[in-house]
Formats: structure tokens, C-alpha cells, sequence
């Protein structure tokens, strides 16, 4: 849940942040349109340089600074945007008239920087996950609600294109009942040390069954291995359950030779397998199912194979964080809930959290609990992701 912002006016074409700055409206001068709305960066390592991309490229959007801890990391910025503030520390790029920052740095850091630069008044965007753990999560919505402020988080495959076509086949019943969902996405790396694999690769798969199904799972059950790293599960098996009797089953790996990001669902009537490492058949339909015959004569009985043609829907395709990007701008302008506001964010969350508390256990199946908005108590740290504090530990640039 993302809380809408609204002007003094009350106007929802205007809005104004706790900070000051309004949200919205166009300027007095002679510019025409609706005025850019003033955006930093927080973490330019592994996902940085393409957000910082896209949003300097934004008409809508002025990317006024980036904050980074490593020195090279701030040149790699100068070279490519040299109009753009730089900061060694995200307190300084916080203290600017910035109305809005985007998080992407490392899971553990994401509590604390997004608290910070919600207390100082300013909207958020935060990479996936959105924090650690249930009881951070809810901490970080409720923070946003009492400040008039949004928390969106960076699912970027719940703007795919090819996403969208996928909910859309589910949602109008052109696979018919859907049977279950079948989603693998594996690589060769990137370890991580301070979180494991689920945390890591698994929220993508996680949020776009929730979209696609537009259904919460009930329950969750992991398995994994520590192949690489003792102390860092590398490969996993999810098995989601949802209330209407769907199952998803989720493989991440960072120990793969080969890039795979599929998902199969296999619905009664037709069957759909979206790709997302081809580059041009992003999604095959198969118009292909089995069916059992109506007799009670087991001398009678044959299960009946149909095998129809293959389609391929056309896709009309762009750049999904392109597209996450003005999503974040345009509802900080008009106040809209976010596609993937904090509630989203948290549902997901619940579920990595409860696929930590099965992987602990000998993949036992463990409900999945989304808590209400009030004040939680710390929470146990699921498993692989380091919890100590980050000036423990320094912050890092990769994300």
C-alpha cells in the first residue's frame, strides 16, 4: 500500500511533499508540461548505472545526485553524467532538495537507507526486495504513511511487457483453469556473501506469480544446497501453494552453465511459456492439453492428446525499467498507488521469509503470514542474509 499525496489545493493533479515540494502542477515560467521532479540515486554498483540511466534520460525526471561509497564507482558517474551532484555518503545526497531517491544497493542495507531518506521527507523506490525482513518491511510502510509519502519497490518484471501478456492470458481465461506454474531462472553467479539465493533471485519469480495468478500463496516449502559457499545456499527449490489449489515450483541457482528465466504455466485448455532470454519469441502459446475420457469401463479408458498449433503473440516491446522508472515519477506526481507500492513489497517478503523459515527446517511447509500495518518487534534474520547493522559492516555498491 502506497498512500496518495495531495496538494493543499486539493487538487489531484498537485501534490506536496512533507519536504516542501510540490509533486505535481506545471511551472509559472514559460516551460510547458509538468514540472521534472528532482530524483537521486543511492548505490550505483551491479543495478545502479542502468537506473541512473534511465532516469537521466527521463523527460519527466531530473537526476540531480548520485551517492556511492566507492570513489571509482563515483568516476565511473562523472565520465558518463558530469552535470550530476556526487556524494561519498547517502546523508549528504539526502540533505539536497531532492524529492525523491531510488535505493540499489545491497538487501541488508535497505531498511536503514530507505528509513533514512523517508524521515527526510523524501518518496522511495527500493530494488527488490524491499527490505530484509516482515518486521523491516512493515516498518518502512508505516514510516511512509504517517509522512504522506510512497514506498515503491523495484520489481521490474511486473512491467515487462511480455509479464503484462502472460497476467493477461491467465486473467481473461484463454488457458483455462490453470493446473500449476513451472518457473526456473538460473545462472552462472553473481555470489553473494550476505544474502543466499533465494533472496537474491527468487523475489523476480515470486511477485510476477502473484501478478500474474493475482493471488497471495497460503504456504511455501524450500529446499536447497550449499554447493559453492558452506554457509550460503547457492541452489533452491520453492513449491508455492495458493488458495485455489495452484502450485508454483521455483528453481534459482547461481550455479548453472547455462542463462535460464522461464516460466511454464499449464492451464486445462492451453498451456504458455514465457521466455524472457529470447529476444524475439518472448511468449509461445501452445494449444495443448490432455484429457480424460468420461467412462467408468477401465477397458474403455484412454486419456485423449490434443495437440493444436502453436501461437505466438505479438508484443509491442520496451525497455520494463524504463517504463518502472516513469511509473515511480508519474505517482509521485499524481499521488496513484504504485503497481509494486509497500503492501506488494511486503507480500513478497512474507513469503522469502517463510521459504527461509522452511529451508531452516528440511523444507517443511510453512504458511505465509502478511502482518498488519503496526509496529513489529525485530524479527529473526532469515536465512543468509546478514543482519548486523550496516556500520558494522560498510555499506557496499553492489546490488
Amino acid at each position: 500500500m502506497s498512500v496518495a499525496v495531495r496538494g493543499s489545493n486539493g487538487s489531484s493533479s498537485r501534490s506536496t511533499s512533507p519536504n516542501g515540494h510540490q509533486n505535481g502542477g506545471h511551472d509559472n515560467g514559460h516551460n510547458k508540461g509538468p514540472r521534472r521532479i528532482k530524483v537521486g540515486v543511492i548505490g550505483c554498483g551491479y543495478w545502479g548505472p542502468q537506473l541512473i540511466r534511465n532516469i537521466h534520460e527521463m523527460a519527466d525526471a531530473e537526476l540531480v545526485g548520485v551517492a556511492d561509497t566507492k570513489p571509482e564507482r563515483l568516476e565511473f558517474v562523472r565520465r558518463h553524467y558530469p552535470e550530476v551532484k556526487l556524494f561519498s555518503s547517502h546523508t549528504q545526497l539526502l540533505e539536497t532538495d531532492v524529492e525523491a531517491v531510488v535505493v540499489s544497493t545491497p538487501i541488508h542495507t535497505h531498511h536503514m537507507l530507505a528509513k533514512e531518506a523517508l524521515t527526510a521527507g523524501k518518496h522511495v523506490m527500493v530494488e527488490k526486495p524491499l527490505a530484509a525482513s516482515v518486521s523491516e518491511s512493515v516498518e518502512l510502510i508505516n514510516i511512509a504513511q504517517a509522512r504522506n509519502l510512497m514506498v515503491m519497490v523495484g520489481h521490474t518484471f511486473l512491467y515487462n511487457p511480455a509479464v503484462q501478456e502472460l497476467r493477461r492470458l491467465v486473467g481473461d481465461g484463454e488457458l483455462g483453469r490453470v493446473y500449476y506454474v513451472d518457473a526456473a531462472r538460473l545462472n552462472l553467479g553473481l555470489f553473494q556473501r550476505r544474502a543466499n539465493v533465494i533472496w537474491d533471485l527468487a523475489p523476480h519469480d515470486i511477485s510476477i506469480l502473484m501478478y500474474v495468478l493475482g493471488m497471495t500463496p497460503v504456504a511455501v516449502s524450500a529446499r536447497g544446497s550449499m554447493c559453492v559457499q558452506d554457509d550460503v545456499y547457492d541452489v533452491a527449490y520453492l513449491e508455492l501453494l495458493f488458495e485455489s489449489g495452484v502450485s508454483a515450483h521455483v528453481h534459482v541457482s547461481w550455479l548453472d552453465p547455462a542463462k535460464v528465466r522461464r516460466i511454464t504455466v499449464v492451464g486445462d485448455k492451453k498451456m504458455a511459456v514465457y521466455n524472457d532470454v529470447s529476444l524475439v519469441e518472448k511468449i509461445r502459446v501452445y494449444d495443448t492439453g490432455v484429457e480424460s475420457p468420461v467412462t467408468n469401463n477401465f477397458g474403455e479408458f484412454q486419456l485423449s492428446y490434443r495437440h493444436g498449433q502453436v501461437t505466438i503473440p505479438y508484443i509491442t516491446w520496451q525497455e520494463p525499467l524504463r517504463l518502472e522508472c516513469e511509473h515511480f515519477v508519474e505517482c509521485i506526481r499524481t499521488g496513484a498507488d504504485p503497481r509494486t507500492d509497500g503492501m506488494q513489497g511486503l507480500a513478497v517478503v512474507s513469503v522469502l521469509e517463510a521459504a527461509s523459515d522452511s529451508l531452516m527446517h528440511g523444507g517443511r511447509r510453512v504458511p505465509v503470514e502478511i502482518p498488519s500495518l503496526t509496529a513489529a518487534a525485530p524479527a529473526a534474520a532469515p536465512v543468509g542474509v546478514d543482519m548486523r547493522t550496516p556500520a558494522q559492516i560498510g555499506l557496499a555498491s553492489a546490488s
